[in-house]
């Protein structure tokens, strides 16, 4: 990694830092809060890329684990990830990578919705995927009941993965950061 990547890592871990200052909305039944900051999971990894989204997420997370309070309403420790949004935060990491993944794929023929679409795929069906199965086993509720539960969310996330696709667009066009590796055209 250059001196360049390692800029942009701490960056956009900064920039999920600051998008706590957002107040949590929590639903209850489940007690997972809507919070702004997987809008900057998104950004991440549409902006940087798969490795350097991931790692970005990989930062914040261990700046989390160790005490800082950077999640949304100012939690933070190891113990938020053994509560019900512990794989939320997890999956943050792999929704990074999955968007940076398919952006790199799809580089040069990417339009908004290519790019929607892999925000949308990454920042909340595979996000979904993991933290929806690990609420029901910590809440000892059942997965079906936890996905009812995570619904209200959906319509939220849809919105933060439209606007990081207009972000990442954006930025495509006035300072590509991502450079293709086997994409595909149009």
């Amino acid at each position: 990694m250059t001196t360049r990547d390692i800029v942009f890592v701490a960056l956009f871990s900064a920039i999920m830092a600051a998008l706590a200052a957002f107040p949590p909305v929590t639903l209850p039944l489940i007690g997972v809060p809507i919070t702004a900051q997987s809008l900057g999971v998104m950004l991440a990894g549409g902006v940087l890329g798969a490795l350097r989204g991931g790692l970005a997420v990989i930062l914040f997370l261990i700046l989390v684990a160790i005490g800082l309070p950077l999640l949304a309403g100012g939690r933070g420790g190891f113990g938020v990830f053994l509560g019900p949004t512990g794989g939320y935060l997890i999956g943050w990491i792999v929704a990074a990578i999955v968007i940076g993944y398919m952006m790199e794929r799809y580089w040069i023929g990417l339009n908004y919705l290519k790019a929607s679409a892999g925000c949308l795929i990454g920042g909340v069906v595979v996000l979904y995927a993991i933290g929806v199965p690990w609420s029901a086993v910590v809440v000892k509720i059942p997965v079906s009941t936890a996905l009812i539960g995570s619904l209200p969310f959906i319509p939220g996330d849809v919105v933060k993965a439209l606007i990081a696709a207009a972000v990442v667009m954006i930025v495509k066009r006035s300072y590509p950061i991502i450079q293709p590796k086997a994409a595909v055209p149009h």
